[in-house]
């Protein structure tokens, strides 16, 4: 689906963003805040590396002030630049953003900067972001759909008719998603939503997707997160497959 010049990105070995590596945005001044008043000016800089500063500032502090000049950098010709405003949007949550963010999301070519806006479409809890993020958990690189299956949980559990919707997609990925982080976060945000759901074929479903995971999935992380999300979630039923699964010696 995209043409993406990062394609170190999909492999499972690399799932974190360029951000993770940056120094603080002051290093000598580490235990501080940066200025508000001085960062919303360098927002609307010139200069790259003062644009990029300006934005990373604000993935740490939170100003309203700063949302309008955050979307404008989504579409920078710089992509730190870009990925910073998207983390930044994820700090600073507003409903101006969410569709600005979807556009970035379907027209950036780079891996990085897609998955801060699917983080920052996650935190947004707007249900506008939910077939977007559906769309990115099935056809994106392997970063971008770790963190649209978290995000979904965050999306979806604010209507039952959004978790009917997303519930399969997740089950899905969780069975044939080639990267086990990938597995893992659809095991939790499956685990988060059935909390929420009545007890019906959906949920049913899901269960069912979490116990086959964790009974036969290659890979140990995703059999113990699967293990967890059904613990926590406290079924009877699963509860007394993780036993039998266990007594048997099948895991």
């Amino acid at each position: 689906m995209y043409d993406d010049d990062l394609s170190v990105l999909d492999d499972a070995a690399d799932l974190e963003s360029p951000l993770d590596d940056l120094e603080p945005v002051d290093s000598e001044l580490e235990a501080q805040k940066p200025d508000p008043e001085a960062m919303l000016a360098l927002l609307t800089s010139p200069e790259t590396p003062q644009r990029m500063l300006a934005a990373r500032a604000f993935c740490e502090i939170e100003d309203e002030r700063a949302i309008p000049h955050l979307i404008h950098l989504l579409t920078d010709v710089c992509p730190l630049v870009r990925v910073s405003a998207a983390y930044a949007l994820g700090r600073n949550p507003s409903a101006t953003a969410v569709e600005p963010l979807i556009k970035q999301l379907n027209l950036d070519f780079n891996g990085y900067v897609r998955k801060g806006v699917v983080w920052a479409l996650g935190n947004s809890c707007d249900r506008r972001a939910l077939f977007p993020l559906i769309d990115a958990l099935k056809t994106d690189i392997s970063a971008v759909r770790l963190w649209a299956a978290s995000s979904l949980a965050q999306i979806a559990n604010l209507e039952y008719e959004d978790m009917v919707a997303c519930i399969p997609p997740l089950i899905t990925s969780l069975k044939q998603d080639s990267i086990a982080a990938v597995r893992s976060n659809c095991a939790w945000s499956l685990g988060q939503l059935c909390r929420e759901l009545p007890s019906n074929a959906i949920y049913g479903g899901a269960v069912d997707g979490m116990i086959e995971a964790f009974a036969e999935d290659e890979d140990l992380g995703v059999q113990e997160d699967a293990k967890a999300a059904l613990l926590k979630l406290g079924d009877p039923r699963a509860l007394q497959m993780i036993e039998t699964i266990e007594q048997e010696g099948l895991f």
